[in-house]
């Protein structure tokens, strides 16, 4: 399993409409493969930063995501509000593997 950690830097005073933006790939994650696990918001300390995890069974599945998701229109829906609303200035993807034991 490998877990997908993006780290926003979000225009803070766009919260609404990252939330927005946000609210849509929780689903989609989970419609195409992928467990979405939430996205986190500001709420003490930096009013800039969100985070969003959601893990796939394997890199390829990641992969095979990736491609989907490039040709879903939902998908690309979502991408075009946050373009539109310009609620996200940045964002660092990484990838992690849990350690439950």
């Amino acid at each position: 399993m490998i877990t997908c950690t993006l780290r926003y830097t979000i225009d803070p005073y766009k919260l609404a409409e990252f939330e927005e933006y946000a609210k849509l790939w929780i689903p989609l994650v989970n419609r195409l493969g992928g467990t979405h696990h939430g996205y986190f918001m500001p709420h003490e300390g930096a009013n800039n930063i969100a985070l969003a995890l959601f893990s796939f069974p394997s890199l390829a599945a990641y992969e095979d995501y990736r491609e989907r998701m490039a040709k879903d229109a939902e998908c690309q829906a979502a991408f075009a509000l946050a373009e539109k609303s310009r609620c996200i200035l940045s964002y660092e993807r990484s990838f992690m593997r849990p350690v439950f034991e």
